[in-house]
């Protein structure tokens, strides 16, 4: 990577001796779990830790299974400087019977520990003791992923990259307002603060455009821009992307400011990130919100494509060893599968496996392990039948979001509702090409209303679709 040392190198490599030394006597597996905008992360774990906690049936788990999962419980996390995931407040959220609702969603780096207490596969290794594994599971915004590739470029490459992007059909509009003030402005002029702050905001509202837009825009760099955390306001994100000028910029010039601060940004802030945290993983979940670029079209889709190619590439895969944790084990998981009849899963899969199709041959030749799923962290919907004109639909049952729209019906979020979401195409590649936006149907729903636990009783679980099979992938070999 051209903006790391060979000091951060070696730093990688001590602690990656030092995260072994401690797995000898506590084993634990890292799991970074992510996603892009909209895809879910904060359910998908909440919804991960109830199902270990609480025993629910998990058939395709192996271990839960098998009954060699004997129970998991909650204790601190080893890196007490990053925030503790809120899972006690988002199952709060979840489980308030009318008043439930969705969780918010993921601004900031946070963490959980899980400790698994299991019995190992082989008669003679059960008779060892007891063994436990720490699950430390990582969560973080999608949009910090998105800066990872910044450790591969310098202010040039950055800058041609960002201007290509915005001068594409899709996003000229949403950004004219930034790159008409950078027509006018004088990059070899001497900097001054007003302007630089000037050209940050006017691209910030541009990012902030593309990720609110229908288009469910991914290729947003910086990420903090988007999702600042603890840095919101901070001189540190005062900088954008400039034309290249025809003579080497003078010293003090604008150009040769913010040259300056994105080189500070990318060592201060991405490359602490990927190597305190990203870097250190054994296992990655990644969620993709599918659903909604197929709802956005071709564009969307081949952006979404793009860029989950983008990131990949700083993915460390491969076998660990002593010197150079690896990520072992990459799974992209396409969520809101209830969103879809069963019977078009297979289908939603193959989409997700045409999107990160570049990524999945790279984890193969670094021999890494790479699975594609289609998802439900949390079940919303139903399936069921309606006849129509003589034919029988298939259809989704739930209760939509209050003010969700079906054709002229708006829902007040109490009202359960059948909806046909149309037919997802036989072949990936129609996707790309064929422009699907206003042939398909995917509201928001409501969370399912769960029954109170009862004393003495385990705690209900949360339907879902395929949890158990991800688990199985992610955490089966090391449970064996």
């Amino acid at each position: 990577m051209r903006n790391t040392t060979l000091t951060d190198e070696l730093g990688y490599a001590a602690a990656s001796l030092a995260d072994a030394a401690r797995n000898l006597f506590s084993p634990a597996l890292r799991l970074g779990i992510t996603g892009l905008s909209r895809a879910g992360k904060t359910v998908c774990i909440t919804a991960l830790v109830h199902n270990l906690l609480n025993g629910a049936p998990l058939p395709l788990f192996e271990a839960a299974r098998s009954g060699r999962l004997r129970r998991a419980w909650l204790e601190p996390q080893p890196d007490p400087q990053v925030p503790r995931f809120a899972y006690e407040e988002h199952i709060a959220a979840l489980t308030a019977g009318e008043e439930r609702r969705w969780p918010e969603s993921t601004r900031q780096m946070s963490e959980l520990r899980l400790v698994l207490d299991y019995a190992p596969e082989g008669v003679l290794a059960r008779t060892l003791g007891r063994h436990t594994l720490a699950l430390d599971m990582v969560d973080y915004p999608g949009e910090w992923l998105l800066d990872l590739p910044l450790l591969d470029m310098d202010f040039a490459a950055f800058s041609d990259l960002a201007l290509q992007v915005a001068r594409a059909p899709q996003r000229r509009d949403m950004a004219a307002e930034w790159l008409a003030l950078l027509e006018k402005t004088d990059a070899t002029a001497p900097f001054d603060e007003p302007t630089a702050k000037r050209l940050a905001e006017t691209y910030r509202a541009y990012l902030k455009r593309c990720k609110s837009a229908d288009g469910h825009f991914a290729a947003l760099m910086p990420g903090r821009f988007l999702m600042p955390g603890d840095m919101e306001g901070s001189p540190a994100l005062t900088f954008c992307p400039l034309p290249p000028t025809a003579e080497p910029p003078p010293r003090g010039s604008l150009h040769d400011e913010l040259r300056r601060r994105y080189e500070a940004y990318v060592h201060h802030v991405v490359r602490p990130f990927f190597f305190d945290h990203f870097a250190r993983l054994d296992a990655q979940l990644v969620l993709v919100d599918v659903i909604g670029a197929l709802d956005a079209g071709p564009a969307a889709l081949d952006d979404l494509r793009q860029t989950l190619s983008l990131v990949l590439k700083s993915f460390r895969l491969g076998q660990t060893h002593l010197f150079a944790r690896r990520i072992r084990r990459v799974l992209f998981a396409a969520t809101r599968a209830d969103l879809i009849p069963s019977a078009q899963h297979e289908r939603l899969r193959r989409i997700l496996a045409l999107l990160v199709e570049e990524a999945a041959q790279r984890a193969e030749y670094a021999g890494a392990e790479m699975q594609t799923m289609a998802i439900a962290a949390i079940r919303a919907t139903q399936e069921g039948t309606v006849e129509h004109e003589g034919e029988e639909l298939p259809v989704i049952i739930g209760v939509p979001e209050k003010g969700e729209r079906i054709g002229e019906k708006v829902f007040d979020g109490m009202e359960e509702a059948a909806v046909f979401p149309g037919d997802l195409p036989e072949h990936p590649r129609d996707v790309l090409k064929e422009d699907f936006t206003g042939r398909l149907r995917f509201p928001h729903f409501r969370p399912p209303l769960v029954e109170p636990p009862v004393p003495l009783e385990p705690a209900p679980s949360f339907p879902h679709i395929r949890m158990d099979a991800m688990l199985q992938f992610l955490l089966g070999e090391a449970l064996a």
